[in-house]
Parts: structure tokens; sequence; C-alpha cells
């Protein structure tokens, strides 16, 4: 009995009675079945909800260091005249800097200038001497001796003897930085929780944080430029307190 043939099986059968060869048949067959093959379905992963927050913090701390500008001031008919006198009244201010307790280290010049000075009559300028000056930062380890080191200076120099500024601060100033910043991010973080579960969310995981700013105040009481010499005692100051501050913006995930 005869077995029936495929058209594909015919074709093969008379190319080969030709002489030529026979076509692929399976290829086309692979080429049918692909084309009936399901498209695969893409799908677009939803973004999650975020919460965006901004936190402040401060943190305060009691100063442990002082700061001291002072100096001497002199004027003279000639300027070897003034420099003399400046140097003799610098060498005081140390002295007596040094019998407080400062150390060499904690002492250092920050200006020394030599200028003419001039008395104006009629719009007419006419030389009356020199003056000479040198001012010094003095760092004062002991927040309390501060007082007794400023009479200290005013009674070594006379009338020569300038206290240009008294700032209160800290030596190192990163650990009360650190504590603003703490708690900053913990103020940030409570704002996210809170929106999270008013809104019916976890909160997530964070995305994002960055610092806006960070701030220091240090208080500076008054002083006059001009100190008096002499005097009842040390001069009487308040320290107050160091206060840091910092800011943060964070990005937190909604689950």
């Amino acid at each position: 009995m005869p077995v029936p043939r495929t058209p594909a099986a015919a074709i093969a059968v008379t190319l080969l009675a030709l002489g030529l060869p026979a076509l692929a048949a399976p290829a086309a067959a692979a080429v049918t079945i692909a084309a009936h093959a399901p498209a695969p379905v893409s799908r677009v992963a939803m973004a999650p909800a975020t919460v965006s927050v901004t936190g402040e913090g401060s943190a305060v701390g009691d100063p442990d260091i002082a700061l001291v500008g002072a100096g001497v001031e002199v004027t003279a008919k000639t300027t070897q005249a003034a420099l003399d006198a400046q140097s003799k009244a610098a060498a005081a201010l140390l002295k007596a800097v040094r019998a407080q307790g400062v150390a060499d280290k904690d002492v250092r010049t920050e200006n020394v200038s030599l200028t003419p000075v001039y008395d104006y009559d009629d719009g007419e300028s006419t030389l009356k001497g020199y003056q000479a000056s040198q001012t010094f930062s003095i760092k004062v380890r002991k927040v309390a001796a501060t007082g007794a080191l400023l009479k200290a200076v005013t009674d070594a120099t006379g009338n020569a003897g300038r206290i240009n500024s008294v700032v209160f601060d800290l030596d190192d100033r990163r650990p009360l930085q650190a504590r603003a910043r703490k708690a900053a991010h913990d103020d940030a973080r409570a704002k996210a929780e809170e929106y999270a579960q008013l809104s019916g969310h976890r909160l997530g995981r964070l995305v994002s944080l960055s610092e806006g700013g960070t701030g220091y105040v240090v208080p500076m009481p008054p002083v006059a430029a001009d100190a008096p010499a002499g005097g009842a005692g040390a001069v009487p100051l308040a320290p107050g307190e160091i206060k840091a501050t910092a800011s943060v913006a964070a990005v937190y995930e909604l689950d």
C-alpha cells in the first residue's frame, strides 16, 4: 500500500529526481510556530510613595575658654620715642599675662603699627607726633580667671593699655555641633513618622539626607576699648552659654 506523501515530501522527492538539494522543512515550521507564540507582557514597577521633611536641632554648652583681644597704644613726639614706649608697655602686658598662668603658646601678636598723628586747624594739618601700638590675642583656659587677667593687664600697662574684645567659646566645638546635628536628624525622623501615620502608611527606608546648614552663637560681652587702669578687684564678666544649631532635609519611603 503506497504511503501518502505530504506536499513538502512530494516537493522534496521531485527536487531529488531533478538532482537539486531538498529544502529544509523544519525551519519553515519553526518560523510558523514562532509567529504564533504570545508576546511577553511588560510590567512597569510603580515608584514608592515618599515623604520629604526638614529637621532643626540645637545644643547648648558652657564655654571653657575666653579669647581676649588686648594691646597697648602710646603717642610720642618722635618715632623712636613712640616705639620705645610701646615696647615697654607691651613687655609689661606680656609679663602680667604670664603671671596669670597663661602659656606662651596661648598668646599671639595680631598687629603692630606706627602712624603719624596730626592736628587739624582751619583745613591745615600739623604733625603732632607718632602713635605706636601692638595688639595681642590671648587664650584664657580658665574662664573664671578672665576678669582677673583683664585687671592685671590694665594695672601693668596704665593708660597705654587697651582691652578690645572678650569672646567666650569652646576650645573644641565639634562635640556640641554633633549634638545639634543629632537633634536635627531626630526632629526630621519624628516629623516623617508623624506624616506616615497620618497618611495611613509605615515609615520606610531613608532615601536621602542632606545638611541645610549649621550655626554657632557665642556670647560677646561689651568691653570698652579704653579700659580704666586700676580699680577695685577683677573685672566682672558673664560667660553665658554657647549654642550650636543645625538643619537637615530628609526623604523617606512610605510602605
